[in-house]
């Protein structure tokens, strides 16, 4: 993807722009893309607004949440989050809590799911609007689709909604849950996502993306690994405007004899329609077409030191003059950025193991976190638009890094009595500060899965806790 090149005047309006999201709510993130406003305007559109009296209001237990999920260890905990309350409160002159988290987590119980998910899902879909020409391919939107699994605490009402798997005996695993995500290219924003159990019928990534079909858009370009590349799907996306570009599944044969030739190793070929799946109805296979013409492209990756490896990749990108086979392979290649940025998701949030202990308060920790992850993505691509960046993708700039200047200015306590001025020179230094946290092109890089630090060498435990304990449990 291109440097970003912008006017002088466009880069100052952006800037000013990225200030006023942090003036706008002195000692509250994210206060002009999360703005009051909207929060009441979500919450009631779902009928849950809340606590216009009481201390914790709708937008004051989100603001505690988002805390809450984007940092780890001690201060993730519902107690560190009802200390954050308190001190806000004092500062700004409000009615204090107290240290007791009953009332905060009953609070947070009262939070609409759907709500949490239209916030986070309208905050990635403005971004992706505004993203600049220069992000997009081929002024197209790219979105990347990944799935990934997440545990949750082994209760009773955890397992009946999502059963760890099936290898592990009852007791001794944790509740586990797949999820389907896709994620723009332009902006590393989720832009849509579901999740279901880990195993069973219409489980797997091929349903649950089904599922998301229609979040696309008619002009979208889907990029995703072999799992996605079958006729079925390949044609509702078609169906829905969106072209696709997949890594060829291994159960296709492919043959470059065959077919429309294009260039060494780039074909057009048909793919005809298979028999109906189980899982599609008889009015839905009667609207796919019988056969939908696929071009076929096989490339070399050569890295020094290291094996050439052999991709062969799927697309309805058929114009060969405007999509080259170089550009197909590029294109390809950005796949692998979804899987660092649910890696972010998971590692620098936390989401791989969440702490909610039922479904429902699973469900609204996973959008809020999904919240939080969009607004520092979107804090970093209005950043990036600035003059201050000097032609910086938003994807250059680091989102761990992000996040930890955000919250290390998360509630200033001078910052809530500084002049507007004094104010605005420190976000200005803290926005430079970001600017100059970005990513390192490291082609190449090697990280071999090994640990060097031995960890404790406990058994692992093989039957439930309840058990464990009474089997060793001294007598008296």
């Amino acid at each position: 993807m291109r440097p970003i090149q912008h006017p002088a005047t466009n880069r100052s309006a952006e800037f000013r722009k990225v200030v006023d999201v942090f003036l706008s709510q002195p000692g509250l993130p994210f206060g002009g893309v999360l703005s009051a406003e909207r929060i009441q305007r979500v919450f009631e559109k779902h009928n849950s607004l809340f606590g216009r009296r009481a201390i914790y209001t709708t937008a004051l237990t989100l603001w505690a949440f988002l805390g809450q999920v984007l940092r780890d260890g001690k201060l993730a905990s519902c107690q560190s989050a009802v200390a954050d309350v308190v001190v806000y409160q004092q500062l700004t002159g409000g009615r204090v809590p107290t240290s007791d988290t009953g009332d905060y987590c009953k609070a947070r119980m009262s939070l609409a799911v759907e709500a949490l998910k239209d916030l986070a899902l309208e905050a990635a879909a403005e971004v992706e609007e505004q993203a600049s020409p220069e992000w997009l391919w081929k002024g197209r939107h790219v979105k990347l689709v990944d799935g990934f699994t997440f545990t949750m605490p082994d209760t009773a009402e955890n397992q009946a909604e999502y059963p760890q798997q099936k290898g592990q005996k009852p007791g001794i695993g944790f509740p586990i849950a797949r999820v389907c995500a896709i994620v723009s290219l332009a902006t590393a924003c989720v832009t849509a996502l579901t999740l279901g159990k880990y195993a069973g019928k219409e489980t797997g990534e091929n349903a649950l993306l089904r599922q998301l079909i229609d979040t696309l858009s008619p002009g979208d370009v889907l990029v995703g690994d072999r799992y996605y590349c079958s006729f079925m799907m390949i044609a509702l996306l078609l169906g829905q405007g969106v072209d696709v570009c997949a890594r060829m599944h291994q159960r296709r044969h492919v043959d470059f004899r065959r077919g429309k030739r294009l260039g060494k190793y780039d074909h057009l070929i048909v793919w005809n329609r298979p028999v109906r799946p189980a899982w599609m109805d008889e009015a839905t296979y009667d609207s796919i077409p019988e056969s939908i013409t696929m071009r076929e492209i096989r490339f070399h990756i050569i890295e020094p030191g290291r094996r050439t490896e052999v991709l062969t990749v799927a697309t309805t990108l058929i114009d060969a003059e405007t999509y080259t086979k170089e550009d197909i392979a590029g294109l390809y290649g950005y796949r692998w950025n979804s899987e660092l940025d649910i890696r972010s998701i998971k590692t620098s949030l936390n989401l791989d193991h969440v702490r909610c202990k039922s479904p429902a308060m699973v469900h609204r920790e996973l959008w809020t976190t999904l919240l939080g992850y969009n607004l520092i993505r979107t804090t970093a691509a209005t950043a990036a638009a600035a003059a201050l960046l000097h032609n910086c993708q938003a994807r250059e700039i680091s989102f761990t890094a992000t996040c930890q200047m955000l919250l290390a200015g998360w509630m200033p306590q001078s910052a809530l009595a500084m002049p507007v001025e004094e104010l605005r020179n420190y976000c200005s230094c803290l926005l430079f500060r970001i600017s100059q946290c970005r990513v390192g092109h490291r082609p190449g890089r090697i990280e071999p899965r090994v640990l060097k630090r031995r960890r404790h060498g406990y058994p692992l435990m093989k039957e439930p806790r309840r058990v464990f304990k009474a089997k060793h449990q001294p007598s008296m």
